[in-house]
């Protein structure tokens, strides 16, 4: 039988997160003895501190979740998470110079991220539900070229979660790259699926409900300050499919 808790990457990446649930969020991933944990930049000195000494590492998310900045801002990012004490990046490829044929660009950032971030393990978000397959393979292939360390199906924020297809494709193009699914893993089931289909890593923010094989519960909208009740149509409704 599979084990999971080796290869999951448990998230908490919305914009509105607090110290309390990136605490909560170490501490799980501790108890449920995962990979690591991805948070976005401003929480990883929090992370490091809580993590520090233990077996979970921990992941920043980088230029998320549009993947837009200019390569050197892209770099700058990731060299700060590395020296907070990040141990890993999830980074998103510039779409836009993709869509573009910019690819130039493309194999820029890869490699000044890469300069910037040695010591850090790299995972690019390709984002595979908005580009083409031949998009697909050739940003695959920059990755690869620029010495990354993985290749991921999607940020969550995207028209498309992870798919079998999708990590399929990812698998067939990485080499000695690895694979990570994310996006609208919620279940072990459709864990263990991906994980068939050849991905190496999964990325979820019910890591409890995965490995445990339990319903994970409903995502909660965004409740703001001084208010009691979900504002309608606030986070958790619409399209995206959260990480």
């Amino acid at each position: 039988m599979t084990r999971l808790a080796p290869l999951i990457d448990a998230t908490l990446l919305t914009p509105w997160a607090d110290p309390r649930g990136i605490r909560f969020l170490c501490e799980e991933a501790c108890a449920l003895e995962v990979a690591a944990v991805c948070v976005l930049p401003f929480h990883v000195p929090l992370a490091a501190s809580i993590l520090a000494g233990g077996r979970v590492r921990v992941a920043a998310a980088v230029s998320f979740p549009g993947g837009g900045a200019p390569p050197e801002a892209k770099a700058l990012e990731a060299r700060l998470c590395m020296e907070q004490g990040a141990h890993e990046l999830d980074l998103v490829l510039n779409l836009g110079a993709i869509r573009a044929g910019a690819w130039d660009v493309v194999a820029t950032e890869i490699a000044s991220v890469r300069a910037a971030a040695p010591a850090c393990t790299s995972k690019w978000i390709v984002e595979t539900g908005a580009l083409t397959d031949g998009e697909i393979r050739k940003a695959v292939s920059l990755v690869a070229d620029g010495g990354g360390d993985y290749v991921k199906t999607s940020t969550g924020y995207g028209p498309l979660g992870a798919t079998v297809e999708s990590v399929r494709l990812l698998r067939a193009l990485a080499g000695t790259m690895g694979v990570k699914a994310s996006g609208g893993i919620r279940t072990r089931e459709w864990a263990l699926r991906l994980v068939e289909a050849g991905a190496d890593r999964i990325g979820t923010s019910a890591p409890r409900a995965v490995l445990a094989g339990e319903a994970a519960p409903p995502r909660p909208r965004a409740i703001l300050a001084g208010e009691t009740t979900p504002r309608a149509g606030g986070a958790g409704s619409g399209a995206p499919v959260r990480p």
